[in-house]
């Protein structure tokens, strides 16, 4: 049985249909990405597994249960988190604050403190900004936050939506190295990212969207070889 298995799923923004009937899985321990061009549906993928935007049809079931119709914040108790994209961290609170918030769902707190040195350990750069406000740091500190947030609540699968968007070549390449680490230590993976070259290369499995369908699916490295995702995805 998949960790996630997301089956023909519809989303309609008014009368345009933005997804049509997609369907794909992610097993227990995968990294699954979801590659495609600017409006291919990725984002909105990701925001209808959570319920952030009501789908028309189809269904998401998690764990072997539907979720489809699980309000969003009840998911990060069942072991779902997501850093969306643009990050999205509280601006005005520190980095400390910040992932305080990330915690708020563990119903027993006494791990709190181990938890939160994790996360130092993980992102050193938040343990030195931690009483910094979260809005003066730098974009990659950013996501850096955004995702240990999300790693506070001990997710079974984190949803990653653009985790490279704006940052240097050097800060992508240290965010995509995390992202390894983090699946290798447990912690499954959907990838929703334009960047293909890379998270081809971590990725085991990948699905091609291409305006709201699914049109190409396969074993990543595989799909690195294809002549036909080189010319529309890799810039060969």
């Amino acid at each position: 049985m998949a960790l996630l298995e997301v089956k023909d799923l519809e989303v309609y923004y008014g009368v345009i249909r933005a997804l049509k009937g997609i369907s794909f899985k992610v097993e227990k321990g995968e990294i699954v990405t979801l590659i495609g061009a600017n409006g291919a549906g990725k984002t909105t993928t990701m925001q209808s597994i959570i319920g952030l935007i009501p789908s028309r049809g189809g269904s998401v079931v998690y764990n072997g249960n539907d979720i489809t119709k699980t309000p969003c914040h009840k998911l990060v108790k069942l072991g779902m988190s997501q850093v969306p994209e643009g990050r999205r961290i509280f601006q005005e609170l520190t980095v400390y604050e910040n992932l305080m918030m990330g915690a708020y769902s563990i119903k027993k707190n006494n791990t709190f403190k181990e938890d939160i040195e994790d996360v130092y350990k993980r992102f050193p750069r938040l343990k030195e900004r931690k009483n910094q406000i979260a809005s003066t740091l730098s974009g990659g500190e950013q996501q850096m936050l955004a995702m240990g947030r999300a790693l506070m609540s001990h997710p079974d699968i984190l949803l990653l939506d653009e985790p490279s968007m704006g940052l240097s070549p050097l800060l992508v390449t240290e965010i995509f190295d995390i992202i390894k680490e983090i699946n290798k230590q447990g912690t499954t993976i959907l990838l929703v990212e334009q960047n293909a070259n890379k998270a081809l290369a971590i990725a085991d499995r990948a699905y091609v969207l291409e305006t709201g369908s699914i049109v190409l699916e396969g074993d990543a490295k595989e799909l690195m070889n294809n002549d036909d995702i080189k010319k529309a995805y890799l810039g060969e």
